[in-house]
């Protein structure tokens, strides 16, 4: 679930969409367009659109590691 296994590939893993969204927040967004940002993207590469749950769980797993933190409603990059 969090790597990828013999069932769960790169991009599906919540390690792999980690990666997309945190190339996605270059500037801080709310929950709501980073998803959506994160939806347009899949489509226009081909790939499986994630559902809401596992990108609620990518967000939870890259707030645990510091990589993001919320800040008056925003998600930002952590500095570091």
């Amino acid at each position: 679930m969090i790597l990828p296994t013999k069932h769960i590939p790169p991009d599906r893993s919540l390690i792999g969409v980690g990666a997309e969204v945190l190339t996605l927040l270059t500037q801080p967004m709310t929950v709501s367009r980073l998803w959506d940002e994160l939806r347009a993207r899949r489509v226009a590469a081909s790939q499986a659109v994630v559902d809401y749950k596992w990108f609620v769980l990518t967000l939870d797993l890259l707030f645990i590691i510091g990589a993001v933190r919320l800040d008056q409603r925003l998600l930002r990059r952590a500095a570091g």
